[in-house]
C-alpha cells in the first residue's frame, strides 16, 4: 500500500512538472510575436520623440505590418539574393513613408538619425 502511495505521488510530481515546463515554453515564444517586438519598438520611440497617443498607434500599426511582412517576405532567407534584398529594401521604404506621414519633421529626422546608429 505504501508503495503504491509513493508511485502516484512521484506520477503527480512529474504530470505537475511537465505541465508547468510546457507553460513556461509557451511565455518565452511570445517575445517575439510581431506585436511584442512592435509595441517594443513603439516605446522605445515614444520614449525617445515623445508622441502623441494618436502617433503611438499610427507607429505601432507601422510596425506591426513592417514586422509581419518582414517574417513572411525576407526572414530565414538569403540576404545576397537579388529578389530579396529588393524586398527588403521595399519594406523599410513603406516603413520610412509610414514614419514620415505620422512623425512631425523634426521628429522624423531624429527618427533617421536613431536607425543610422
Amino acid at each position: 500500500m505504501k508503495n503504491l502511495f509513493k508511485v502516484i505521488a512521484v506520477a503527480a510530481l512529474f504530470i505537475f512538472g511537465a505541465q508547468n515546463a510546457q507553460a513556461q515554453s509557451l511565455s518565452t515564444t511570445q517575445d517575439d510575436r510581431p506585436e511584442v517586438v512592435a509595441k517594443t519598438k513603439t516605446s522605445n520611440l515614444n520614449d525617445a520623440l515623445q508622441l502623441t497617443g494618436d502617433q503611438q498607434r499610427a507607429v505601432f500599426r507601422a510596425f506591426t505590418a513592417n514586422e509581419v511582412s518582414m517574417r513572411k517576405s525576407v526572414s530565414g532567407k538569403d540576404m545576397n539574393n537579388a529578389e530579396v534584398k529588393v524586398k527588403k529594401t521595399e519594406l523599410d521604404k513603406t516603413l520610412n513613408d509610414a514614419m514620415k506621414k505620422t512623425l512631425t519633421a523634426e521628429q522624423y529626422t531624429k527618427y533617421l538619425a536613431m536607425q543610422k546608429q
